[in-house]
Formats: structure tokens, C-alpha cells, sequence
């Protein structure tokens, strides 16, 4: 007797768009559904503060690429589609754009931490990020006011380049935006 051929159970994209639109973020890793509620006030001050940043930076350089906030789907694979809180997508990869969303990996992902997401953001996506090829992920820590900045390396793992913080006065800036720095002193500070 020929052996049983097992149906591939994991979800997909098509199985993300059937569920309801409840203001939830789901976001699938390797077919495994992540449902995440909306995010709080500072998670969303902050992840303003870092759009506008950059986005004021491309206004005078839109030939470096192009930056979106969430909600956005990234659809990095059949089985791994998720929602990344900001996202740089360069110049060299204007065709991963359609109308209804990203389909391949950005050059930068940024996710904002939340007490139900930190687990997630700081194992599950470096894993995924470094297999699917996003060159940098930037880690935003609310709770210490620290910026984690991890950078794909020759043998496509991620590798942690630097820790930052608004209380050592540090400045951010990456290789992927050239002539961008955001002081962290500014940009962790509190809101009203």
C-alpha cells in the first residue's frame, strides 16, 4: 500500500483574508497564526515619530526608497506574512510593490515592542527576517528607551551591531538610509 500523502495544514495569505476585520494584527510565521490587540498609546507615538523621521528624510531623497507604516501586509512567503510596524523598501526593490501589499522581503523591518509581542519580535521574526533575506531589523524597546539594531551578515544570519539608548545620548543612523540620524533623546520623549 502506497503511503498517504499528508495535506500541507499550515495557513497561508489566502487563509489571512478570510478572517474578520476586528482591528486585530495576525500575522502568520511558517503557517502558525500570531494575533496581536491594538497596540497602546506610546507604541503608537513612537512608531509615528519613526515614520515621519524617515519619511522626512526620502522627501529630499526619494531615490533611496520608499517607507510605509503599519497596517501593511509583507508577504515574505506562502506561509510567513506579517505586519511590521515601519518598513523600508529601497530603491533596488520597487518591485516588490503592488497595490494590496509587499510581496518579498524589505531592506528594513521595524517592530516596536509590546508586552504581547515581545517574545515574538525578539526570536521568532529574526529567525524568519534572516531566512527570507531583510538586510535590517531594528528592534524599538519603549519599557528602556533602547533601539536594538541587528544587520544581516554574509552568511544570512542577523547580527546584533548596536544597542542605543536616549539615556547614553545616542544617535541612530543606518547603512541602509544613507545621511539618516534620529536622536534618541528626541525621539523617546515622552508624549504630552
Amino acid at each position: 500500500m502506497p503511503p498517504s500523502a499528508h495535506a500541507d495544514t499550515r495557513l497561508t495569505y489566502d487563509d489571512l483574508e478570510h478572517f474578520p476585520d476586528d482591528r486585530k494584527r495576525r500575522e502568520i510565521i511558517d503557517g502558525e497564526l500570531y494575533v496581536t490587540s491594538s497596540p497602546s498609546l506610546r507604541h503608537q507615538v513612537l512608531v509615528g515619530r519613526l515614520y515621519v523621521a524617515i519619511a522626512n528624510h526620502l522627501a529630499g531623497r526619494p531615490e533611496i526608497g520608499r517607507v510605509f507604516l503599519s497596517p501593511l501586509d509583507v508577504v515574505l512567503s506562502p506561509h510567513d506574512v506579517v505586519e511590521p510596524d515601519v518598513l523600508f523598501v529601497g530603491s533596488d526593490q520597487l518591485e516588490l510593490l503592488t497595490l494590496k501589499n509587499v510581496q518579498g522581503p524589505p531592506v528594513l523591518v521595524v517592530e516596536v515592542l509590546s508586552p504581547g509581542t515581545r517574545k515574538t519580535d525578539e526570536q521568532v521574526k529574526p529567525r524568519l527576517f534572516a531566512r527570507v533575506g531583510v538586510r535590517e531589523y531594528w528592534l524599538v524597546d519603549p519599557e528602556l528607551d533602547l533601539i536594538k539594531v541587528s544587520r544581516r551578515g554574509d552568511d544570512g544570519s542577523f547580527r546584533r551591531v548596536s544597542e542605543l539608548t536616549a539615556e547614553d545620548r545616542d544617535t541612530l543612523t543606518s547603512l541602509m538610509l544613507p545621511g539618516f540620524a534620529l536622536a534618541l533623546t528626541e525621539f523617546f520623549a515622552p508624549e504630552l
